[in-house]
């Protein structure tokens, strides 16, 4: 198990119709990609999430609920808690709880990734009503970093289709096409730390 920081940091933003995408893309990943993966979900504020459980056994790496003060590691997938906003901070999260507001979380997310990790930071915006994540992938380019939305393989379109619509959008894909389109990011990964 790889315990150091991660080359990327990808955020993958998702709501309804979002668990098959969320399967299909761990799927397609291997285990030593070199990155960390924080999947931004729509839970209600008072649902046990079963989602990391769920994930995990989609999933090569280990996969749990993020916590406050957790360090973000390579090759490890993290779950938003539920009724929270989650932060990146220097690698490490930040859970604010209760959430800010509804249907947010994957905006609030991308900003703070963009801010943290600059070029470093991917956003990915899975199948969900609404637009959470359009801003998100427009604070991540304004950065340098890297955006996928769902291609028309989302179960419920609104989230990937507003993404697409403002202009901010790398790569237009099906969720098990994503993880070839990261390993090639990641094979380009040379950091000047």
């Amino acid at each position: 198990m790889n315990l150091t920081r991660p080359s990327y940091i990808v955020g993958v933003g998702g709501s309804a119709g979002a668990l098959n995408a969320y399967k299909a893309l761990l799927e397609s990943l291997t285990i030593d990609t070199g990155m960390a993966f924080v999947i931004i979900s729509h839970i209600t504020p008072d649902a046990h999430s079963q989602l990391a459980l769920i994930l995990s056994r989609c999933s090569t790496m280990p996969t749990m609920v993020a916590v406050s003060g957790m360090p973000v590691r390579a090759n490890h997938v993290y779950v938003i808690p539920a009724n929270a906003d989650l932060e990146i901070e220097q690698f490490t999260f930040k859970v604010i709880s209760p959430r800010s507001r509804r249907n947010a979380q994957i905006d609030i997310f991308f900003s703070s990734v963009a801010t943290a990790m600059g070029e470093y930071a991917i956003g990915i915006v899975l199948s969900g009503y609404d637009g959470d994540g359009t801003l998100g992938v427009q604070y991540i380019k304004e950065k340098g970093g890297t955006t996928f939305a769902q291609d028309d393989s989302a179960e419920v379109d609104g989230m990937p289709t507003s993404a697409q619509a403002s202009t901010y959008i790398d790569f237009v894909l099906a969720p098990e096409k994503m993880g070839e389109a990261l390993m090639q990011i990641g094979a380009r990964f040379v950091r000047s730390d």
